[in-house]
Parts: structure tokens; C-alpha cells; sequence
């Protein structure tokens, strides 16, 4: 097996960056178990299949789903991994097999991994890539550190157009395509249709932006916080539910003539919001979900047997980045919205407690740069 290196090109921010005193090695957020985590010096990643890539990382952030790594609902993550499956940066080094990309190409990295081969990515299902799927930060090592290795490189990873703002393609890792593929297109959402988002958080802000691209009649956001549902507002959002009195499915019935929506989207990942969901479905409607959950859930088939609805559960397959790569490039979306916050890499211990302690902080996305 052989790679290639040549000196890669100095980031417009970075031209005044030192270099790493020991090549060897980098910094990285290590998950050290339910609660636990450290940033540490950890060995830099090496070529260890043709297909494979080196990124040096230049911009990653902070997924909700890997708060729920850290309380322990994600048991195919084990201590000892690096965490992380977002970000852009710039290829260092590249497998033998590689061929649609070369050292010194800027590139977004997907947060799924795609062999592009097996039955499941011919599918169109490249979540379930039997030797791939959603394995950066989850099975392998991933993106919050100074360098990642990308296995099926030429599948997994895209160009960065010229002049494209980063910080807004760090977004199309994994938060916009899987608010759009696993809310908004599972859910089915038509013009003219009634859609609830029940959950105002980063992924939840997502498949609202998305789903006006299908110009639904209403867009109502539910939550607990105020200030995410006064930023839900400015995204589009035609109405707002705070449901901390418990009474939101009683609000939406009644905003929506006790009929109820068409597509329910369940943003979260907690008991409780899915069965809102269920609560608030339309007879012939659809519950779309989002969340990652870590506990069952009831199902109230003894009310819902007869209501025609579908209920859909997915893990995003990145299979409209290139899609929504172009929406972004022609400003139809803006994702950068969805940055409030900035760090350094040697914070990101202080990133994660702003983006944990969202209804203090008033986080949505954390911009982390090493």
C-alpha cells in the first residue's frame, strides 16, 4: 500500500499558525465513557486501506447526537474514541485507490461513509454501508481533532466550490440533510400542508428551513424555550407552542381546527415528544423521526390503529448533500443561521458546556477551529 504527501496549502486563516511541535501526534476530544470526556494528545491518523484519506480538519462542531454518547445512549461508541462525524478541512494524504481527490483539495466531510458498492449504498441507503455507514465519531475515530481518517474517500468526501463560506458547508455534514432527509422528505411535507416540529434545537431549526423549500401552509414549532422559539420564528416558523404547561398538544390541535397536522416531526429524542407527535398527527398524516432515542417509547395503537397515519424512522444518508450544496451555493439557504458560537480547538471542553446548557447560553451550533 502507498500514499502520496506534498506540502498542502496554508488555510487564509491559519497563514500565521505554528506547526505542531510533535508530527506524531494532535489534539483530539476523547469520549472516556457515559459523562466522561477529555481533550488529550492522541496519535495522528495513518493510511491503513487504499480507499482512505487524511484530512487535516479546519472547522468541525458539536452534534446533539453526541451529547447522547456521552449519557451513554450510543453503546457501539466505547471509551477511548474520538469523537465527532462534522467538519471541513483539507486533504493531507491519500490511499492508493484514491482517485477523485488529491493532497491540498479542500473538502466537506460526510458525516455517513459510503463504500458506494454494497447492496444498501446501491440502494441509496449509505447508513447502512456494510463497511461504512455513520462510523466517524461512533466506530472509528472522528472529526473533533487536528486530523481524521476518511475510509472510501472518493464516496465519502466532496470539493469545496471556490469561495464557498466553510463555516456554512460544516452544516451540510449532517444537520441540514438530516433534518431535509429524515424530516422534511420522510415526512412527506406538500405545499399547502400543515406541519408540526416538535423540538426548536439546531436539528429542529434545520428541517425547518429545509422544508420551506416545499412551501407548507404552516410551520408550527413546539419547545420549552422561549428564545429558540423566538429564533424559530425568524427562520419561518408560522406559529409557536411552548409546551412546558404540558398543554402543547391541546395548542396545535386547536391552531390546527382540532384536525391536527399533516406531518409531525419529532426533533428531540425523548419519550415525551414522540408521544406529542402521536397526539397531534392528522388521520392520513405522518410522524417523521429525527431524534436519537435512548429509552422505549409507548406506541398508542389503541388510538391511532385507525388513523391512516405512517410513521417513519431513518438515519440520515447524505444522499442530498450535493443537492443541498448547490440550494446553498445560490443562497436559497442560509445555514450559517445556525451559528452562534466560536472556539478554538484547545476550548472545546468550554464549546461543549456552551452547546450542553443551551437554555442558558443561548447555543445553537458551535463553530470549533483548530
Amino acid at each position: 500500500m502507498t500514499a502520496t504527501t506534498i506540502p498542502k496549502p496554508a488555510h487564509p486563516a491559519k497563514l500565521n499558525a505554528s506547526p505542531s511541535i510533535d508530527a506524531g501526534t494532535m489534539k483530539a476530544l476523547v469520549y472516556r465513557g457515559p459523562g466522561k470526556k477529555a481533550l488529550e494528545d492522541h496519535p495522528r491518523p495513518g493510511i491503513t486501506a487504499p480507499g482512505d484519506a487524511i484530512v487535516k480538519i479546519w472547522k468541525t462542531t458539536i452534534c446533539g447526537t453526541d451529547l447522547h454518547i456521552l449519557k451513554g445512549d450510543v453503546p457501539t461508541c466505547q471509551p477511548g474514541r474520538i469523537l465527532g462525524h462534522e467538519g471541513v478541512g483539507v486533504i493531507d494524504e491519500v490511499g492508493a485507490a484514491v482517485t477523485a481527490f488529491k493532497p491540498g483539495d479542500r473538502v466537506l466531510i460526510s458525516c455517513i461513509t459510503a463504500c458506494g458498492k454494497c447492496e444498501y449504498c446501491r440502494r441509496g441507503m449509505y447508513s447502512h454501508c456494510t463497511t461504512g455507514g455513520w462510523i466517524l465519531g461512533n466506530e472509528i475515530d472522528g472529526t473533533q481533532a487536528e486530523y481524521v481518517r476518511i475510509p472510501h474517500a472518493d464516496t465519502s468526501l466532496y470539493p469545496i466550490p471556490q469561495g464557498a463560506d466553510e463555516e456554512a458547508l460544516v452544516m451540510l455534514s449532517d444537520i441540514l440533510p438530516t433534518g431535509f432527509e429524515c424530516g422534511v422528505l420522510n415526512g412527506k411535507v406538500a405545499p399547502g400542508s400543515t406541519v408540526a416540529i416538535v423540538g426548536s434545537g439546531p436539528i429542529g431549526l434545520a428541517a425547518l428551513l429545509t422544508a420551506q423549500l416545499y412551501s407548507p401552509a404552516e410551520i408550527i414549532m413546539v419547545d420549552l424555550d422561549d428564545n429558540r422559539l423566538e429564533v424559530a420564528r425568524t427562520f419561518g416558523a408560522t406559529q409557536t407552542v411552548n409546551s412546558k404547561d404540558g398543554k402543547a398538544a391541546d395548542a396545535v390541535m386547536a391552531m390546527t381546527g382540532k384536525r391536527g397536522v399533516d406531518t409531525a416531526i419529532e426533533a428531540v429524542g425523548i419519550p415525551a415528544t414522540f408521544e406529542l407527535c402521536q397526539a397531534i398527527v392528522a388521520p392520513g398524516g405522518t410522524i417523521a423521526n429525527i431524534g436519537v432515542h435512548g429509552a422505549k417509547v409507548d406506541l398508542h395503537l389503541e388510538r391511532l390503529w385507525s388513523h391512516n397515519i405512517a410513521i417513519t424512522t431513518r438515519l440520515v444518508d447524505t444522499v442530498t448533500t450535493a443537492m443541498l450544496l448547490k440550494t446553498v451555493q445560490s443562497k436559497k439557504i442560509d445555514p450559517t443561521r445556525l451559528i452562534t458560537d466560536h472556539y478554538e480547538l484547545d476550548r472545546i471542553l468550554d464549546a461543549y458546556e456552551t452547546f450542553g446548557n443551551a437554555a442558558k447560553t443561548k447555543a445553537l451550533k458551535v463553530i470549533i477551529e483548530t
